[in-house]
């Protein structure tokens, strides 16, 4: 009796005859030889169906077989050098489940779109079942890395009262009588958990309601923020590298495989070792000079000054000490130098811009009453907030990363689109 199995352990059964649940991903004939391309979810296995070895009804069901048809295969496994996995199942039987007309995803080229129309269903090719896999290995070696390293996880909520920032980019929603908006950030929250257990971190989706139609931008992504009490700038900055070092030769390590299939340049990716290269506001506004862009001091960095600066480096560069006009109200002043803040935006290299931007926060709960004023912010809903000032307060900094940035630059995709199951951008809301 055959033993079920799945397609990525099939190494365990060469030789045996083993049952697979799977869809035929494509299929060709040579004559009295028919190769049917198989997948199951967990990766992909030739089938070969030679005529002379199996009853007419497993031959004429094999030729039956269209694109994303659904079968229980069963089949001997053997070694086969040749393919991708190593191996390859000899069919001695077929059971079909359901046979698929007029797919609508073929091998041919189809616009992005119709592809994003067909999401539910583009999913199956191997591209984007790869990037998924590598997305599930980059979410994996966060949570190793956290949670081996004394972190706790804390879940703040999705509807808030007010705004993390003090931004307007929010969606609106009624909470029975009071307003209350879709989170853009945890971080307030994650400050209060740190107060209670020292070092967390959350992982959960945000949204942004900002009207951009940019490669880099999601309307809803995820995030992962920890916050470190008793941790200064340089501390976090240590933190983040050695964090996105793991992280990256996680999935070398890991999901070299599916690397190879999206065609990443993998070598790349190995270079990513801690320490990171850091240069300060300053020292970049100096070198976009000499590149010829025109930008003043003060002024924030778009997408076009941030690969400019990445192009000198081969892995992630820190850019520290953003002037304080142009950076968050809850970060704080730098001590020699109250104009610019201790902060920093990580920049990704090969043009994918940041994917963590982190400070160490105000710990005064003067100076940040002052902030609350300069910002036109409400003392009275952000109370809660002052009070960890108020009892206890401690030098403490934190930082964000951008989940579908990160799996996008480790992809090597061109847009942010591909990283996340089920995309939602300025005009998509389907499926």
């Amino acid at each position: 009796m055959a033993t079920k199995s799945v397609i990525r352990q099939v190494s365990q059964h060469v030789g045996e005859t083993v049952t697979i649940g799977a869809w035929i991903n494509n299929k060709r004939s040579s004559g009295k030889i028919q190769f049917l391309q198989l997948r199951d979810g967990s990766g992909y296995i030739q089938g070969v169906v030679v005529k002379s070895e199996v009853a007419e009804q497993v031959w004429e069901d094999a030729k039956s077989l269209t694109q994303e048809s659904s079968l229980y295969v069963t089949g001997v496994i053997r070694e086969e050098p040749r393919s991708q996995s190593g191996f390859e199942m000899t069919v001695t039987g077929i059971e079909i489940i359901h046979l698929t007309e007029n797919y609508p995803i073929t091998p041919k080229e189809h616009g992005v779109d119709y592809l994003m129309d067909h999401r539910h269903l583009w999913l199956r090719t191997q591209k984007q079942r790869a990037i998924m896999v590598i997305r599930a290995e980059i979410i994996r070696a966060v949570q190793e890395y956290f949670d081996t390293n004394g972190f706790t996880l804390v879940d703040p909520p999705i509807l808030t009262p007010t705004s993390a920032e003090g931004t307007t980019n929010l969606f609106h929603t009624k909470y029975f009588d009071e307003d209350a908006y879709l989170t853009q950030s945890g971080q307030l929250y994650l400050e209060a958990a740190a107060m209670a257990l020292g070092k967390v971190y959350s992982f959960g989706p945000t949204f942004r309601a900002e009207k951009s139609k940019t490669r880099r931008h999601l309307i809803e992504f995820w995030m992962i923020e920890p916050e470190m009490a008793f941790t200064d700038h340089e501390e976090s900055l240590q933190v983040q590298e050695q964090f996105i070092s793991h992280v990256v030769q996680s999935v070398v390590k890991n999901c070299r495989q599916e690397l190879e299939t999206i065609g990443r340049d993998i070598s790349k990716l190995e270079a990513i070792q801690a320490p990171f290269p850091r240069i300060t506001y300053d020292e970049a506004i100096d070198f976009l000079h000499t590149q010829d862009f025109d930008i003043p001091w003060g002024e924030d960095f778009g997408a076009p000054h941030e690969t400019a600066i990445a192009e000198k480096y081969d892995k992630p560069v820190f850019i520290t000490h953003y002037p304080a006009g142009i950076k968050s109200f809850y970060m704080k002043p730098d001590p020699n130098r109250p104009e610019v803040v201790l902060c920093a935006d990580m920049i990704a290299p090969e043009g994918y811009g940041e994917i963590i931007g982190g400070s160490q926060r105000i710990d005064d709960p003067q100076l940040l009453e002052e902030r609350f004023k300069e910002h036109n912010l409400s003392l009275e809903t952000y109370q809660w907030y002052m009070d960890l000032r108020k009892y206890g307060t401690v030098p403490h900094s934190g930082f964000g990363l951008g989940l579908e940035r990160t799996v996008a630059w480790i992809c090597g995709l061109d847009h942010v689109r591909e990283t996340i199951p089920f995309p939602r951008t300025l005009y998509r809301l389907y499926p």
